[in-house]
C-alpha cells in the first residue's frame, strides 16, 4: 500500500515514532557526555577513553554515512528502519549489562553509530513522502523538533537517571524507547519501494546548489564546534560563571534550540534560501560575539541562547536544501551531507584543541565565527540565473 492511502491518523503516528527515533538516536550518540565521570569511575578508564566513546562515534557516522546509502538504496524502507531500530535497542541494551566491558561498549556505540548513519539517510524521505510535497517543510521541522529535544531533555534526563539509578539504566531506557518505534513503524509504515516515493528523488535538482549547500554545512558546524566543545572552560575562564550555572546556561541554550527549529520549520517550503542564510548570518553574530563581549555574565547568556536558535536550524535548513536540490537519490545527497556534518564536528572540535593553547578559549571562539562568516559568504555568492528549486517565490 503506499502512502496516498494512508489515513491522517496512521500518517501522525508514522511521524511521532520517527520523532521518538530521532530523539533516541540523539540522546544515545551524546549521553556519554553527561555520563563521564560515572562511566570512568565504573569501567576504571580515563575520562578521555570515555570521550572517545562520543567522538568514535562521530566519525563512524561521517564514514559509513555514504555506504550505507549506497548499499541499502533497494530496501523497502520498512523492513530497513525496523532492523536499525532493533540495532539500537539491542546495543543500548548491552550497553546497560551489569557485566559490560569498554571494549564491549565501545563495539555497541560502533553498532548504534552504523545504525544512526541509515537512519538519518532515511528518515527525511520516508517522513516527507508520506505527504504531499508541499508538506516538505514542515514534516522536516517536526523530525528536527524530535531531534533537538535530546538535548533540551533528554541528555540532561539521562544524565539525572545516571546520576540516580547508575549509568547504565538511560541506556536501558533507550533500549525501551527504540522497541516501540519499532513497533509503531513495523505496523503502520507501508512497505513500498523507496523510488516509488516522491521524495527519493529532488524536486529540482541543482548539482551546484547542492554542492554549496553540503560545503556551508561542513564550514558552520566546524566553525560552531571549534568554540562550543569548550564552552565550559569558556564559561568559566572568560565569563566567570562558576561550574553549577553551566548547566544552566546549557539547558538555556537546548531551549533557544528547540524554539529555532520550531519557529523555522513551517518556513522552509516559503523561503527556503532565507531559513539557511538567517541562521548561519546569526550563528557567526553569536560566535564573534562571545568572542568580544564574552566577559559580560548577561551577554555571554544571550548569545549563547542565539547560538542555540541558529545551530539546530542550519541542519534542518540544509536537510531541507539538499532534499529540494539533490542532483540523483535524495539517500545519497542526505548521506552526503550528514557526512559533511559529522566531519564538522570532529574538525571544529580538533581545531579547538589546537588553538586552546596558542589563542585561548575566546581565540577558539573567535575562530569559530570567523569560519561560519565564511560559510555565509559561500551561500550568499552570486550564483548564475537558472539554479532550480530554490528560487524564492515571488
Amino acid at each position: 500500500m503506499g502512502s496516498v492511502g494512508l489515513t491522517a491518523r496512521r500518517r501522525a503516528a508514522v511521524v511521532a515514532a520517527l520523532m521518538l527515533a530521532a530523539f533516541t538516536f540523539n540522546t544515545a550518540e551524546n549521553l556519554p557526555v553527561g555520563l563521564l565521570p560515572f562511566m570512568a569511575a565504573d569501567l576504571r578508564v580515563s575520562l578521555g577513553a570515555v570521550g572517545a566513546l562520543v567522538t568514535g562515534y562521530g566519525l563512524t557516522v561521517a564514514v559509513v554515512s555514504l555506504p550505507a546509502a549506497r548499499i541499502t538504496r533497494s530496501v523497502p524502507r520498512r523492513y530497513l528502519l525496523t532492523g536499525l531500530l532493533g540495532l539500537l535497542a539491542a546495543a543500548s541494551w548491552v550497553s546497560a549489562l551489569g557485566s559490560v566491558s569498554y571494549g564491549l561498549l565501545m563495539a555497541a556505540r560502533m553498532v548504534t553509530a552504523v545504525a544512526q548513519a541509515s537512519f538519518w539517510v532515511l528518515v527525511g524521505p520516508v517522513a516527507v513522502g508520506l505527504f504531499p510535497p508541499e508538506r516538505r517543510g514542515r514534516v522536516m521541522g517536526l523530525l528536527s523538533v524530535g531531534g533537538s529535544l535530546a538535548t533540551v531533555l533528554g541528555v540532561p534526563a539521562g544524565t539525572w537517571l545516571g546520576g540516580h539509578g547508575g549509568w547504565r539504566a538511560p541506556f536501558a531506557v533507550l533500549g525501551a524507547l527504540a522497541l516501540v518505534s519499532l513497533v509503531v513503524i513495523a505496523a503502520l509504515l507501508p512497505a513500498s519501494r523507496p523510488q516509488e516515493s516522491h521524495a527519493a528523488y529532488g524536486a529540482g535538482p541543482d548539482r551546484h546548489r547542492f554542492l554549496v549547500v553540503v560545503a556551508t554545512t561542513a564550514l558552520s558546524v566546524t566553525g560552531v564546534f571549534a568554540g562550543f566543545t569548550y564552552v565550559g572552560a569558556f564559561l568559566d575562564d572568560v565569563s566567570g560563571f562558576g561550574e553549577d550555572a553551566v548547566s544552566a546556561v546549557l539547558f538555556a541554550f537546548g531551549v533557544a534550540a528547540l524554539a529555532g527549529v520550531a519557529l523555522t520549520g513551517p518556513l522552509l517550503e516559503r523561503l527556503p534560501r532565507a531559513t539557511l542564510a538567517v541562521p548561519v548570518a546569526a550563528q557567526a553574530a553569536a560566535l564573534l560575539g562571545l568572542y568580544a563581549a564574552g566577559s559580560s555574565r548577561g551577554a555571554t547568556v544571550a548569545l549563547f541562547m542565539l547560538l542555540g536558535a541558529s545551530v539546530a536550524p542550519v541542519f534542518m535548513a540544509t536537510q531541507s536544501q539538499v532534499l529540494r536540490v539533490a542532483p540523483g537519490r535524495t539517500e545519497s545527497a542526505l548521506a552526503a551531507n550528514s557526512a559533511a556534518f559529522n566531519v564538522g564536528v570532529a574538525a571544529g572540535s580538533l581545531l579547538g584543541g589546537v588553538l586552546l593553547p596558542l589563542v585561548g578559549v575566546r581565540g577558539a571562539f573567535l575562530a569559530g565565527g570567523l569560519l561560519t562568516a565564511g560559510a555565509l559568504a559561500l551561500l550568499t555568492w552570486p550564483e548564475s540565473a537558472g539554479s532550480s528549486g530554490v528560487v524564492e517565490p515571488g
